[in-house]
């Protein structure tokens, strides 16, 4: 019997380290997904990796998208170029008041006005359980408490969340 338990236990080890690894390299592939798309405006895959509290607060789905279009497009008219847009990693998975949690490093550089500018930022990845992908928010922004607030209430987490370095 103890022989059993020893091998159903190291059986639950097994399948939880694999679970949680697969989680990981999901998160590597949505972020990839959704910073490539970015990149390519197509919004509508950006809002599917976007946080449901963030739409709301942007009144739905289809105002974000418009939001989107038209900042993008304003942007692009005044000469903004879109030229890099890359995950360079993602941190250890934690579960955290009920959800999985990491934080993703990503690269951007654009042109804007003439000038490059690159920049280094973090995103807050959440796992959503029930459609299986992740969900991403601009980690920078959980240092605003009333935009957190509205985000994900009572927001707490022990990853390390780095500042975004940005370079002219």
């Amino acid at each position: 019997m103890n022989r059993v338990k020893k091998i159903v236990f190291l059986v639950i080890i097994a399948i939880s380290a694999n679970l949680f690894s697969q989680t990981k390299a999901d998160a590597l592939k949505d972020a990839k997904i959704a910073s490539s798309a970015t990149l390519n405006m197509d919004f509508e895959t950006v809002l599917k990796h976007t946080l449901p509290s963030i739409l709301e607060m942007m009144g739905g789905k289809d105002a974000a998208l418009n939001v989107l279009k038209q900042t993008f497009n304003g942007m692009k008219a005044q000469g903004f170029v879109f030229e890099k847009a890359d995950i360079n990693g993602v941190s250890e998975i934690v579960k955290e008041q009920g959800q999985f949690r990491c934080v993703i490093e990503s690269f951007n550089q654009m042109v804007m006005s003439g000038q490059r500018i690159s920049s280094k930022s973090y995103l807050l990845g959440i796992y959503n359980e029930v459609d299986k992908y992740w969900w991403f928010l601009e980690a920078k922004q959980l240092k605003n408490t009333v935009l957190s607030e509205k985000v994900l209430p009572n927001f707490e987490t022990q990853l390390d969340i780095p500042e975004d370095d940005m370079k002219l």
